[in-house]
């Protein structure tokens, strides 16, 4: 029997996501928003469709 780590649901994927982008603007806030939310986007491996909801509701400066 194989111990297999459960996959994450999209949602967690974008909560951690979020989660860590305001913890990188609370840390770096000489930064770019745009720049840090193109990061935890990779990082997250965010679908298209993820991406476009954090830009659109987060990416303002």
């Amino acid at each position: 029997m194989s111990l297999r780590q459960p996959t994450r649901c999209t949602g967690d994927k974008k909560k951690l996501a979020l989660a860590e982008l305001c913890q990188l603007l609370e840390d770096h806030p000489e930064k770019s928003r745009k720049i840090l939310l193109q990061q935890v986007e990779i990082k997250y491996d965010l679908t298209p469709k993820e991406c476009e909801f954090l830009d659109r509701n987060f990416h303002t400066e």
